[in-house]
């Protein structure tokens, strides 16, 4: 299997398969793919499985692309202008992401929903309670809005950041919710009543324009149905 990342606002991964090997995504989520290449969609892992999948951003239906002869591709595109990330995961090893961010993966990828640990987080991070946990082994792309930028902090070292910008990390990182201090800080910061703490080991990876931030920015331009 080999895969190219096109494009620089707007990326698409074209992942090449040789006979026999599959790849496979949620519902919808193929852009274009040669002749040779066979759908196949199915509710993987039964009804349960297929129900934390939903509870995570991704469809109940998951669809195999497999190449049934020769050599052929398939490619998929970002919903929105950001980065394909690609991460090939060991055997064990998994990845914690932000909903919807799974892309695709080969077929011995696993996909789960994640709970955060403590209630602050699940009820103020900034993605809702249930994210998304990608296991290994296998190689999986990730979408990711607007840049990126990746740390890889080491034990104890930590990062106070705005929660909708956490788009991905190791299980190894905590993640905790703190309260912004001070009135002022509070009422004219513009920063909300509450920050994101991730504390290492580990890698995290930030998103420079999270889909809510981008959606709330677009508002006012909306023209409203009494206008």
């Amino acid at each position: 299997m080999d895969y190219q990342i096109r494009g620089t606002v707007m990326q698409s991964v074209e992942i090449t398969l040789e006979q026999g090997e599959t790849v496979y995504t949620e519902a919808g989520g193929m852009s274009w793919m040669t002749a040779n290449i066979e759908m196949n969609a199915e509710m993987k892992g039964g009804l349960m499985q297929a129900l934390r999948r939903k509870a995570s951003g991704e469809s109940m239906f998951m669809t195999d692309y497999t190449c049934t002869s020769g050599t052929g591709f398939v490619n998929f595109t970002l919903e929105v202008p950001g980065k394909v990330i690609p991460q090939q995961l060991a055997e064990g090893q998994s990845l914690i992401c932000q909903r919807d961010s799974f892309m695709v993966a080969e077929a011995s990828v696993g996909l789960d929903m994640h709970l955060h640990r403590r209630l602050g987080a699940m009820f103020f991070g900034g993605e809702g309670m249930i994210l998304q946990k990608v296991s290994g082994p296998g190689l999986a792309f990730f979408e990711i809005d607007g840049e990126v930028v990746e740390y890889n902090l080491q034990a104890g070292q930590g990062l106070r950041i705005d929660p909708g910008h956490i788009a991905m990390m190791d299980p190894t990182v905590d993640f905790n919710i703190t309260r912004v201090s001070g009135v002022r800080n509070v009422l004219f910061s513009g920063e909300g009543l509450f920050l994101a703490t991730v504390t290492g080991p580990g890698r995290v990876w930030l998103q420079t324009m999270p889909l809510a931030s981008l959606a709330m920015r677009l508002i006012p331009y909306i023209p409203s149905s009494s206008s």
